[in-house]
């Protein structure tokens, strides 16, 4: 019985495992789908429902990896002796869209605009390293580092590209290879310091200086 049972505990953690390598073409695929959706019922509303379908789909791989991996150590303090330089770069990456904020922040004081763009930028940040990050380059841990690191870092940026449907704001290279930049730094972060403390907070800032929901609604122009 205990055999069996050994063979069955394993078939089960080779199949989640699997599951979430595969799981970012799983996430775009859905996301492309539903930004179509309702791009079609709400236009570049359909931020919204893309954004909480998402969520779903982190917190399910997120879960599917919890047996196997100690999501605890995610926000342990930084260790080795990069950390700060790492962290400082990660400071860094997220005041690029600060220019952004200066000029268009009066957008916030339209409440449609602003529930939107705080309750984003306070859980997004969260949701989306502990998956990109965290399960995805744990998960990818005993690959060549260099192609755990691009494989969460390309794929991030595609998924991003997901909003340029129903964005114009989110269209263009230009989009993609930020993300991708951000994608790589935080990557690494993760991989020299062992913590996303930092880039968790990088991530913050962008979200909080990006205006996240007055983007995906185009109430400015890219020419900042």
């Amino acid at each position: 019985m205990y055999p069996n049972f050994k063979i069955v505990v394993d078939r089960n953690s080779t199949i989640n495992k699997r599951l979430i390598i595969y799981s970012p073409f799983i996430i775009i695929v859905v996301n492309i789908l539903v930004a179509i959706l309702f791009g079609s019922i709400i236009g570049k509303w359909a931020f919204i429902p893309i954004i909480l379908v998402e969520w779903l789909m982190f917190l399910l791989f997120i879960h599917f990896q919890k047996k196997d991996h100690e999501h605890k150590k995610w926000l342990k303090s930084s260790i080795g002796k990069s950390k700060a330089f790492w962290a400082t770069l990660c400071i860094i990456i997220g005041l690029i869209p600060l220019p952004i904020f200066l000029k268009h922040y009066h957008l916030l004081a339209d409440l449609t605009v602003f529930i939107p763009w705080f309750i984003l930028f306070m859980i997004n940040p969260f949701l989306e390293e502990y998956y990109w990050r965290g399960v995805l380059l744990d998960q990818t841990k005993f690959w060549n580092p260099t192609i755990s690191v691009l494989y969460s870092s390309i794929l991030f940026s595609v998924n991003h590209a997901v909003f340029g449907i129903n964005s114009e704001l989110f269209r263009g290279y230009e989009v993609m290879a930020s993300t991708f930049i951000m994608g790589l730094v935080w990557s690494i972060t993760y991989k020299r310091t062992d913590t996303l403390r930092w880039v968790i907070l990088s991530h913050m800032l962008v979200d909080f200086l990006n205006l996240s929901s007055a983007s995906f609604l185009d109430l400015y122009k890219p020419n900042f």
